[in-house]
């Protein structure tokens, strides 16, 4: 009784382990979109452009310069820089590859597994419904700095402090960002190409007025105030760090364009161009308009809703004030365009696999696109916009767009190194190396061989087939287990290095012992991965250096991550417990891949069969056995 209770459980276990862990199937239909194919490598550059430089720039260089790192912000945004492009080099190999509107959620669902999709997802909505509702706070406060902050001084007066000294709420209820906010994702309602073209007149006039903001701010720059006032590190460099971790959500623009790609012309061609392109400009443009910032003014006086105006207008510049202003409300509107645009594709692509409600991925026939997502996730980002501050939006959104990362990059590795009959995308053909011409054709030397053949993948190398503990794995499973336990890896090392730090330079022998085992368990799980015959045969964009660029990339992310405060992690746990509740109450049972394939009636025959002697004489024929030319057919594989 007892083992047929334990056998019970066992099956459940292993259904359960299988449900969650199923892989999207790639069908002869997995390209078509009921969304209109329009975009160009162009277009989807100044989408990245326009939605990164808005948000770094005017909504969270004036909270890092003054509240985080003070001038040194200028290597917070070199450090989010190096991380977000090595990010993106994961996101642009999985981005032409699988030109989804899902990017990182559809990467991981066929890389990894469903579950892993779902946190994903779950999060790229979080990332861009925040966004949405940051930027829009931002364009308010544009607004309001225009006004001399009389718009925030009359709703006080009339409507009242809405916080009372909690963190979580604002002060008062944004009624301007919640307006901006519908009539944004009204835009994005009426159709992508439109949307694209609005896009586009907004971020040339943007860069036109980013060219004159730093101009000018190094025309009437202060060198002391760099000098002075706590100098160039007035938070230390761990200061730098952390501002670092914040402003890494500036470079989620580049996400925007991996969402898009399922209404690109060419997706193969310009993801990679678009997401690389866009991210060299903005770091520059980033790099320069905070190195002006903090030479105008000192990081004290920058206000963080309305950093520039303000800047200006403290030196007493009061035209360029008005110039810089028009231009934050160009920038911004480009920015919220871009989280706009992205959101509802990301619910739209979770609908239609069935693990958001079905409905969620209705696409209108005559504009193309999601509009009940759009409806409904636009009415919550503008009730965010409404009544959260803007520091508490941003923090929380890096945190979920870390996580989507470092996911994506394990993503990219395990993905390189599963064996041929596991991979789902087609592969470039097999090269032969032909005998040379003066070779002598013995049955030996007529075997064509293969420098390295496809069946290989995810195997160990030749010389390395012996070594023992990693060759009793499947083919792609020692991959698999190196990449999850570099991740744990990497994360301790981190956590060691950012919390202990003081342990270690103080000589504490305990801290240095944790670090060597640590460092020797990523080193051993690197040397692991390097070890298996690597698939380098897709026929889209590939990144360099796999393993090496995916595991920095999550090494930079999960830094980053620490330096977030616990509130945004207490925040994150609440939105994973609505997440994982939503997923086990309706996703798991509605997942289009869950459902068993069915097929249309048989078709059978009515009528009586003649079995004549006649009719089976017919079928009689002689087979002879076909003999293999060992010249032309014979291969061998190494074993």
């Amino acid at each position: 009784m007892a083992g047929t209770m334990a056998a019970k459980v066992k099956d459940r276990v292993g259904t359960f382990w299988s449900s969650v862990n199923r892989k999207k199937t790639i069908t002869e239909d997995f390209h078509d979109t009921p969304l209109k194919k329009c975009l160009s490598t162009f277009d989807m550059t100044l989408l990245g452009v326009g939605q990164m430089v808005g948000a770094g720039i005017y909504v969270l260089t004036g909270t890092i310069v003054k509240d985080l790192a003070g001038p040194a912000a200028i290597l917070s945004y070199l450090f989010a820089g190096i991380a977000a492009i090595l990010s993106a080099l994961c996101y642009a190999e999985f981005g032409a590859r699988v030109p989804k509107a899902g990017s990182a959620y559809s990467y991981t669902y066929i890389a990894i597994g469903e579950i892993w999709a779902f946190v994903i997802g779950w999060n790229v909505v979080l990332e861009h419904l925040l966004g949405a509702a940051s930027v829009a706070r931002a364009w308010s406060g544009a607004i309001d700095a225009l006004f001399n902050g009389e718009i925030r001084k009359s709703t006080l007066e009339n409507v009242g402090y809405l916080s009372h000294g909690s963190p979580w709420i604002s002060d008062y209820p944004d009624f301007i960002a919640m307006s901006i906010t519908i009539l944004i994702f009204a835009v994005i309602a009426s159709g992508a190409k439109f949307t694209v073209h609005f896009n586009t007149v907004f971020t040339v006039f943007n860069c036109v007025v980013i060219l004159f903001l730093v101009c000018a701010g190094f025309a009437f720059a202060d060198e002391r105030n760099w000098t002075e006032h706590g100098g160039f590190f007035p938070y230390g460099f761990g200061g730098a760090l952390a501002g670092a971790a914040t402003c890494f959500y500036a470079y989620i623009g580049f996400e925007g364009i991996a969402v898009s790609s399922e209404e690109a012309r060419e997706p193969e061609k310009s993801i990679p161009i678009a997401t690389i392109t866009s991210l060299l400009v903005v770091s520059v443009i980033y790099i320069l308009a905070t190195t002006a910032l903090t030479l105008i003014v000192p990081y004290y006086k920058v206000d963080p809703a309305a950093a520039f105006p303000a800047a200006f207008a403290t030196r007493g510049i009061t035209w360029a004030k008005y110039i810089v202003g028009i231009g934050t409300l160009f920038g911004i509107t480009t920015s919220l365009l871009g989280s706009a645009f992205s959101l509802p594709r990301a619910v739209y692509a979770m609908a239609q696999d069935g693990l958001l409600f079905k409905s969620l991925a209705y696409v209108h026939p005559k504009f193309q696109t999601p509009v009940l997502a759009i409806v409904i996730f636009g009415s919550i980002s503008a009730l965010m916009a409404l009544l959260f501050e803007i520091t508490t939006l941003v923090e929380f959104m890096s945190i979920g767009t870390l996580t989507a990362y470092t996911i994506v990059s394990a993503s990219v590795i395990v993905l390189r190194y599963l064996p041929v009959y596991k991979c789902q995308f087609k592969l470039k053909p097999e090269e032969e190396q032909q005998m040379p011409d003066d070779t002598s054709p013995t049955e030996e030397s007529s075997i064509i061989r293969k420098s390295k053949s496809q069946d290989d993948f995810g195997k160990l190398k030749h010389k390395l087939r012996a070594f023992p503990i990693l060759n009793q794995f499947e083919a792609g499973n020692a991959v698999m287990i190196a990449t999850f336990l570099l991740f744990v890896s990497i994360v301790c090392t981190n956590a060691l290095l950012i919390f202990g730090y003081d342990y270690i330079s103080q000589g504490s022998w305990w801290a240095i012992l944790l670090l060597i085992v640590f460092v020797a368990m990523v080193v051993t799980c690197y040397l692991a991965m390097v070890a298996h015959e690597k698939n380098d045969a897709f026929l889209t964009f590939q990144i360099p250096l796999v393993p090496l660029i995916p595991a920095l990339s999550i090494a930079c992310n999960t830094a980053l991550m620490m330096k977030l405060g616990y509130l945004t992690w207490i925040r994150l746990g609440i939105w994973m417990a609505v997440g994982f509740l939503v997923y086990f109450a309706y996703g798991m049972r509605n997942s289009i891949e869950g459902k068993p394939i069915t097929y249309g009636p048989m078709i059978t025959y009515g009528g009586e069969a003649d079995m004549s002697t006649g009719t089976l004489s017919r079928l009689d024929e002689e087979v002879v056995q076909q003999q293999p030319d060992v010249k032309e057919d014979t291969k061998t594989y190494g074993t």
